[in-house]
């Protein structure tokens, strides 16, 4: 992700060249997987494309973080052209299993519930997504990355944005700096966009009192494709099948719970893992480190302002549960990509706010149903009060009993409800 959008230095602004040296249609900065999509989604408009990334793409596509990835994530991939090369690296789930800690009453949810023959959704690696985007974008004569680049400063006009832009150092040790002009500045530079908070877009939401452990592990016996979601007093707890018979869990615990199980020695941690695991796939080994990061919910007040369009994380973020959250910013750049692209073809302004509203009224009240949805499900879940305890698993038997009710709940996990973008 970029990290500033300051005033420059008096040493950058002797560097930066005063003139504009590229004008382009659309300026992304971020250069992660919304950001990418994004691009990729433009690649074959005849727009072009400017792609400003922090840092160099081997770096980025080296992060460790897995998705997952919905149905309509994929399709959206497809619609793009570089499905191809992405689900061959992925996991596909066949079954996903919900469950109210060691109650009996689980809830299974399988692809005929949808019509579908084969898969619910997939599981992919940070470097098996972005890689193939990476290589997609690179083949482009429409787009131009800038990567490694600092975003140093923007200057909105009405017609247009300047971005002023450092980049990576040349051999003479100088640091090479540019001057782009653009019709829209898009910000996918994460939840804390320095871009957005520039821009005065103040957001609503809170940080939760959980933190999520994530680690990878090899169970003993088969994953056999099916993804878990247990919901236990201290948080949710999913399961989500990985290549090579691995797994990938997220953990969710009360602050000071997850430091402490982050903290433990192999052996302890993997004696309390093995508590909400389960014995369904026999022993399990730790394959790699833990990770601790606190959830958030928040939400942009305005996705969009004159030149400017917010994407991502950068205009909202949810809790993991249901593993919604980097589907919505995918969802957010096929949609400002078909936006951007309707314009395009009518010569209308692209950065103009009238253009964009139409990106907002789709998006945002979209991402606020997901957001209450995932919001909902973690608190509901997440204590022992007996009366939210009995609400809560006469919620599981309606979902078990009620066919209707169980398609829309997963036809909501899926992404199979609200306006598709169109390819």
């Amino acid at each position: 992700m970029l990290q500033s959008v300051s005033q420059p230095s008096s040493d950058v602004n002797r560097a930066l060249p005063q003139e504009v040296n590229m004008t382009c249609d659309v300026a992304i900065v971020g250069g992660g997987v919304a950001g990418a999509t994004l691009a990729a989604a433009l690649k074959n408009a005849g727009m072009k494309v400017a792609l400003l990334e922090l840092q160099p793409q081997a770096v980025a596509a080296a992060k460790t973080q897995v998705y997952a990835i919905s149905l309509l994530s994929a399709q959206i991939f497809e619609d793009i052209g570089v499905w191809e090369q992405i689900r061959p690296q992925i996991t596909p789930f066949k079954k996903i299993r919900l469950s109210d800690a060691d109650y009996p009453g689980v809830v299974e949810f399988y692809p005929e519930d949808l019509g579908k023959k084969e898969e619910l959704g997939y599981v992919a690696e940070h470097g098996a997504l972005i890689k193939p985007l990476q290589d997609f974008l690179n083949a482009s004569d429409h787009i131009t990355w800038f990567c490694p680049a600092e975003l140093v400063k923007v200057d909105y006009k009405s017609d247009g944005v300047i971005l002023e832009v450092r980049g990576a150092a040349d051999a003479d040790g100088k640091a090479v700096s540019h001057r782009i002009r653009s019709q829209l500045l898009v910000a996918a530079d994460g939840s804390k966009s320095p871009i957005r908070s520039a821009a005065g877009i103040p957001t609503d939401g809170w940080k939760y009192w959980q933190s999520c452990i994530t680690t990878k592990i090899k169970p003993e016996k088969p994953h056999n494709n099916i993804a878990y979601e247990k919901f236990w007093p201290s948080g949710p707890f999913a399961i989500l099948p990985l290549t090579g018979n691995r797994c990938n869990v997220v953990w969710t615990a009360p602050h000071a719970e997850a430091q402490a199980l982050a903290a433990l020695d192999d052996a302890a941690f993997l004696q309390e893992l093995k508590r909400r695991y389960g014995d369904q796939m026999g022993e399990l080994e730790l394959l790699g480190p833990r990770f601790v990061w606190s959830v958030q919910l928040m939400q942009s007040r305005h996705y969009v302002k004159d030149r400017l369009a917010l994407v991502g994380d950068a205009a909202h973020c949810c809790h993991p549960v249901g593993g919604q959250g980097l589907n919505l910013g995918i969802r957010d750049a096929a949609a400002l990509a078909q936006v951007l692209k309707n314009a395009y073809r009518k010569n209308a302004d692209m950065g103009s706010r009238q253009v964009l509203q139409e990106y907002e009224r789709w998006r945002q009240w979209e991402n606020l149903t997901i957001l209450g949805f995932t919001d909902f499900l973690d608190r509901m879940f997440s204590h022992n009060f007996w009366p939210l305890v009995a609400l809560r698993r006469l919620g599981l038997w309606a979902l078990r009993s009620i066919f209707p009710l169980k398609q829309f709940a997963l036809r909501l996990m899926t992404g199979q409800t609200g306006r598709r973008p169109v390819g």
